[in-house]
């Protein structure tokens, strides 16, 4: 029978997706606008409409029942998130369109922990992986993002024990049976927490696939891979030194080991040389570890000991017994004494030195980290006890030296914090170097690229040195390995505890019976083995066990295989990636993605790690809900670049609300404008709107300047963004978005809209509003992937004829551009930026519209500035009357009156400001004439130093230097502020 663990699916989790305590349940946006139409040619109060209100138009320029739709003053994220994300699930706008034509594009969601909670690792995986999935749905790809989870052998584990700790009672007490039984119990209750939670960041995944590394259908791959690679001599039983976490009672790979830099100590001690009174001093930072000692190694060309070489040592508090002393380069001469102790049982490096001098492995430790009968008369005491102990008996025994404070590299597992023991465990392993190979060209011939490159270096020499991965955890919850040891009887079975050197590899047990029947005869005894496999090898698989492998006829494998980007940090490059890089190509003939994006940490603003103990968490939760999640996504998707790691700053997460907003306002600009038109949805007018489009130069004929150049602005952005998103260089896509949105249209073009919306031009008004609409509506699609919600809300609100704004398509990227209308307004927006700089320099009043005369050497330019001169008044703050456009060049010449300002724009355009009219020179004069005296009192205090022969003289050159030079900047200041007091004299 299949073990438990194996015959469940996924945890029942409730389809009505509730934040739980992190926000409030609203009501589902509704598909179209019909239902509150009907309801408003019934009443006339406000309907709402999510947060839109809909309310009817008594105009009889609109359509009949036509209503208008107001965006509330703010968005508020807590009150349409959770409303939008369910409208979108329920409408199945999250599942791959099979309809859509193109290559499909598919990645796989690194499964986060079922114990996991949100962190702000996730957060950035997830942003930016439903980034380039928004992106590709709207540019018509099937698209299938697979969610899931992992089973998170250790982690889950550790949850549970502590619970049943908690309740008087532990898993040995229980059983393994029914230890699993409450493991499963715990993760349907709790399990599904952590995609909730990534529900609250707008994950667009597909969640009625939703897999889970011990559903059915991953059990069987993972049985598939371990038969098919043990099948082919890749699979092996054997004894090797492992690092073993004595809390959890598992080996944990090299990859879960992390060494942190710790105060110790170097125990200094002698070792007598068998049948002499000499001795050999000895250093270690383990002296618990002298009882599985076999050996003392020594530099071949120590002059010290060399005599001793080939001799015998006795092992202290040993009883006696002896052992080499053999000669090794291996051995450091300037470290310590130079003389080494060899435990082969307990080190690495002594392990691999032992294999090479053939010398004895001794184990003296047990699986809790006490000592076994090896070690005599500390059997049963704990490692860190017996190293108290051990040595005070050396001081006893006078060979203990001395003591020395030592800072140390110590193993600790990454789950438990443990310090990790170094045992020599008889373990399943899976020979790594020929599935390297594949996995290593793949990347060399670009079947499989690395983003960003310089992780290329990292992965090759990872997989050039690869060692051979231990498999095996002693753990109960996790795919058991599908091995079963052969006795002849119960009896036997029980007596040698469930193991044997006869055993059989099986994809189940009723395989496994009829393979030991085939081979051994019927009457044959079963017992599964019961370590279950390293939690990283079912996700080494995940990829295409996800969809559907082994079953080669699967729709899924066979459409959405290989996927096509693997988004994941850059910190399991070699725990996961190439893992699943090797595993792919070796069970598909494929690497498992075309690409691979390594995204950076998220470190706090200081660029600390985050971390409970420096009280530094940024809760990815408490930030959605204090700033909504838009601003979280488009602050961690353009705060950094591939591979980077990213200081967050809640500040900068605000200043990403402050973009939302800003789009926002100018969706209720656009929106007011229709209003003021009396344009409702059902309207010719709203109809005519929804198609508007501009992309040909034939549309942008008969247009004027601004609207010529902010579609032309708007074309060029779609083609700039686009490029960016197929490099995968999100953050530049997003950055050239709110440059184009924040600068180009709310800046220029919505305060240039003003002066036709409000004009006396009902054609321009017009046009205006159709202008208005078409580039919003772009933006929208833009903004959509960083920003789904805000995006969407809006969309809902505005004419458009495409429905969902998740289900619309990208913007054309064959808009036309015009180029000359580029540089034309151009030079408008040099013009005005030009008389606003002279503005703030001469403190001109806010409010004061002053008189001004532009003149250009260009005829195009002229008549321009000549259509827009409302505009270039609106926008410089110019009296229009008094506002002149003239073609024609300025001479030197005219650059002699003092009681005007010249400003250059640029070669052939320039603009004259008379003083008068900018403010009162007498007050001016008052002003300068204080900041003139200031000067002259600071700058007589330097002279009066420089002229002291003494301070010249004696005081260091760069001091005196800089006092010459602050002089001479405080001079120049005061010639200028001088010339001006004097001009402006003259005007008074």
């Amino acid at each position: 029978m299949r073990q438990i663990n194996a015959r469940r699916s996924v945890a029942s989790v409730s389809k009505t997706h509730v934040w739980s305590s992190f926000g409030r349940r609203r009501p589902v946006l509704p598909a179209t606008f019909d239902g509150h139409l009907a309801a408003l040619r019934k009443s006339p109060h406000p309907v709402k409409c999510g947060s839109c209100v809909v309310r009817a138009v008594s105009s009889s320029s609109s359509a009949e029942g036509a209503v208008q739709v107001e965006l509330p003053k703010n968005f508020d994220p807590m009150d349409s998130e959770q409303r939008l994300y369910d409208w979108w699930e329920a409408h199945g706008y999250f599942r791959p369109n099979e309809e859509a034509v193109g290559e499909p594009f598919t990645i796989s969601m690194p499964p986060p922990n079922v114990t996991g909670k949100l962190h702000m690792g996730h957060a950035m995986f997830v942003t930016l992986q439903d980034i380039m999935v928004r992106y590709q749905r709207m540019r018509g790809r099937p698209t299938f993002w697979v969610p899931g989870t992992d089973h998170a052998g250790i982690a889950t584990q550790m949850v549970v024990e502590r619970m049943l700790s908690e309740q008087g009672t532990s898993r040995q007490e229980m059983g393994r049976e029914a230890f699993e039984e409450k493991v499963w119990e715990w993760k349907n209750q709790y399990g599904g927490y952590i995609t909730q939670q990534l529900r609250r960041l707008g994950a667009s995944c597909d969640w009625s696939k939703e897999r889970f590394t011990l559903d059915d259908g991953l059990c069987d791959a993972v049985a598939e891979a371990f038969v098919n690679l043990h099948e082919k001599g890749l699979v092996y039983k054997g004894s090797y030194l492992v690092n073993w976490a004595p809390g959890l009672q598992t080996a944990v790979s090299d990859l879960e080991v992390e060494y942190s830099e710790e105060n110790g100590t170097l125990y200094y001690f002698k070792y007598p040389v068998d049948g002499s009174d000499e001795t050999v001093p000895i250093a270690t930072t383990r002296p618990e570890t002298i009882l599985g000692d076999t050996a003392l190694a020594v530099h071949p060309e120590d002059a010290r000991f060399a005599h001793l070489i080939g001799k015998r040592a006795v092992v202290p508090l040993s009883g006696g017994r002896t052992i080499p002393i053999i000669a090794d380069t291996y051995v450091d001469m300037e470290f310590g004494t130079g003389a080494l102790k060899i435990t082969p049982g307990h080190d690495i490096n002594d392990y691999e030195l032992g294999k090479r001098h053939d010398l004895e492995i001794i184990n003296i430790m047990n699986n809790d980290g006490t000592l076994n009968a090896a070690a005599g008369k500390y059997e049963n005491m704990d490692r860190f006890e017996v190293r108290k102990a051990f040595w005070k008996d050396l001081k006893a025994e006078g060979l203990a030296e001395k003591e020395e404070p030592h800072v140390q590299r110590v193993p600790r597992s990454q789950r438990g914090g443990e310090i990790v023991e170094p045992l020599v465990r008889e373990q399943w392993f899976v020979k790594m170097e020929g599935l390297a190979k594949p996995a290593l060209k793949a990347v060399e011939t670009g079947e499989t690229k690395i983003i960003p490159e310089r992780f290329e270096k990292i992965y090759r020499m990872w997989l050039e040195d690869i060692k051979d991965w231990c498999v095996s955890r002693q753990l109960w919850w996790g795919h058991r390995i599908p091995v079963w040891y052969v006795f002849e009887s119960e009896e036997s079975a029980e007596a040698s505890q469930g193991i044997s050197d006869r055993y059989i590899v099986a994809r189940n047990e009723s395989d496994a019976k009829a393979k030991a029947v085939q081979e051994y005869g019927d009457g044959v005894v079963l017992r599964q083995e019961v370590d279950v496999l390293d939690t990283w090898f079912s996700s080494a698989l995940w990829p295409f066990s996800t969809l559907g492998w082994p079953d080669e006829a699967s729709h899924d494998l066979m459409k959405y295989y290989p996927t096509s980007v693997m988004e994941t940090g850059h910190d399991i490059l070699f725990f996961w990636v190439a893992r699943m890089m090797m595993m792919g190509i070796e069970f598909t003939g494929k690497a498992p993605f075309h690409t691979i994006y390594l995204h950076g940490l998220v470190r706090d603003e200081k660029g600390r790690k985050m971390s409970k103990s420096l009280g530094n968490v940024v809760d990815p939760v408490e930030t959605i809900e204090k700033y909504g999640a838009d601003a979280l996504r488009y602050t961690l998707a353009t705060g950094t670049s591939p591979g980077q790691d990213l200081n967050l700053s809640l500040d900068r997460v605000n200043g990403s609300r402050n973009f939302t907003n800003k789009i926002w306002n100018v969706a209720k600009f656009v929106l007011f404008a229709l209003e003021q038109a009396n344009i409702g949805v059902g309207s010719q007018e709203w109809n005519d709107l929804s198609h508007a489009s501009f992309e040909t130069e034939q549309c942008l004929q008969g247009m004027d300047l601004p609207e010529r150049w902010i579609i032309s602005r708007m074309h060029e952005t779609v083609i700039q963004s686009t490029k960016a998103h197929e490099k995968l260089d999100l953050g530049e896509a997003g950055r050239i978005l709110y440059e184009f949105i924040w600068s180009d249209f709310a800046d220029w073009y919505v305060e240039t809209a003003k002066s036709r919306l409000y004009g006396d031009d009902p054609a321009a008004a017009n046009t205006a509003r159709q202008v208005l609409v078409y580039i919003l509506q772009n933006i929208l699609k833009m903004t959509h992937p960083y920003m789904p919600f805000i995006s969407e809300e809006i969309w809902s609100a505005i004419p458009q004829n495409e429905g969902a704004l998740i289900a619309s398509s990208w913007p054309s990227t064959q808009g036309y551009i015009d180029s000359e209308a580029l540089d034309s307004f151009s030079a408008f927006q040099s013009t005005i930026r030009s008389v606003r700089n002279a503005r703030a320099e001469y403190e001109v009043e806010p409010g004061k519209k002053i008189e001004a005369s532009i003149v250009t050497s260009s005829p195009e330019l002229c008549t321009y500035f000549t259509q827009e001169k409302k505009s270039l008044a609106l926008l410089a703050k110019l009296d229009s009357d008094k506002l002149t456009i003239a073609e024609g060049v300025v001479t030197k010449e005219s650059h002699t009156d003092s009681k005007q300002i010249e400003l250059v724009v640029k070669e052939g355009l320039e603009i004259i400001l008379p003083l008068a009219g900018l403010f009162d020179p007498a007050k001016e004069v008052d002003r300068l004439q204080k900041q003139a005296d200031k000067i002259s009192k600071e700058l007589e205090g330097l002279e009066k130093r420089l002229s002291n022969k003494s301070f010249v003289d004696k005081a260091p050159e760069h001091v005196v230097a800089d006092v010459q030079a602050s002089a001479k900047e405080l001079s120049d200041q005061l010639a200028v502020i001088n010339e001006k007091i004097e001009n402006f004299r003259n005007l008074s």
